[in-house]
């Protein structure tokens, strides 16, 4: 599970806190989907749960765990794919999986690291191949495997679709509705309000550094949240 208690971010300097007492739980099970413009605190978000920053206030926890006090217990339990995931070009998503999961302190024979590749969707004969020669959506693939490898309760992701064709990100979609079926915990940064909608089951819309609107994906479509956002912004009532 994940959870924001009145995180807050205030860089030096900064006349507004980049994040203001953001109040937010992801439970397993449930994805949750941050949208809002650049600089809405997004990013900030995102840092305070892997511990690469601290707080002002407030806490972020991974499965109880406090991010900041306990980074690696909290990276532990978490799994993280940024919009650009970074792979060895030279060595196979095979030999790449292998290598990550070594480095975590874990081992796994190979039929079970293949398993684990096809389980995020890559092709079996791509999973022998050179990473450098991989589409974006097959290196996000990779990415979700070592996620799985590290049986990673939380998972945190960044702009994961952005770049990826239509069907890529289709396919995304599908696989973090499987990733949910078992139970992690998702947090998911977009731009994408039909990503949001497609495989969300909350959306939170930020502004300014606070959560201003929360959606739950049952109680709109997709119409009705463009609308919802575009209308937030217009009328000034994120600030």
């Amino acid at each position: 599970m994940l959870e924001a208690r009145h995180l807050t971010k205030r860089y030096e300097g900064a006349d507004v806190p980049s994040l203001d007492r953001l109040d937010l739980t992801v439970a397993p099970g449930e994805a949750f989907c941050l949208l809002g413009p650049n600089g809405a605190g997004k990013t900030t978000t995102v840092n305070l749960f892997l511990g690469f920053i601290q707080p002002t206030a407030g806490q972020a926890l991974v499965c109880g765990i406090d991010a900041a006090t306990d980074p690696l217990g909290a990276r532990a339990k978490l799994a993280y794919i940024p919009e650009t995931v970074m792979l060895y070009g030279a060595l196979t998503g095979l030999e790449n999986l292998a290598y990550f999961v070594e480095v975590s302190g874990l081992s796994a024979p190979r039929d079970d690291l293949m398993a684990l590749l096809a389980a995020a969707g890559l092709p079996e004969a791509a999973a022998t191949r050179p990473v450098r020669g991989y589409s974006k959506g097959m290196r996000q693939k990779v990415g979700v495997a070592i996620a799985l490898a590290r049986r990673a309760q939380a998972l945190v992701l960044d702009e994961p679709t952005s770049g990826l064709d239509p069907l890529a990100a289709n396919e995304f979609a599908a696989l973090i509705g499987r990733l949910r079926g078992e139970g992690l915990a998702v947090l998911m940064v977009t731009h994408d309000l039909f990503l949001a909608k497609q495989c969300a089951t909350r959306i939170g819309v930020m502004a300014a550094g606070r959560l201003a609107r929360v959606f739950g994906t049952e109680d709109v479509d997709h119409l009705g949240l463009e609308r919802a956002y575009l209308d937030l912004f217009a009328t000034g009532r994120a600030a």
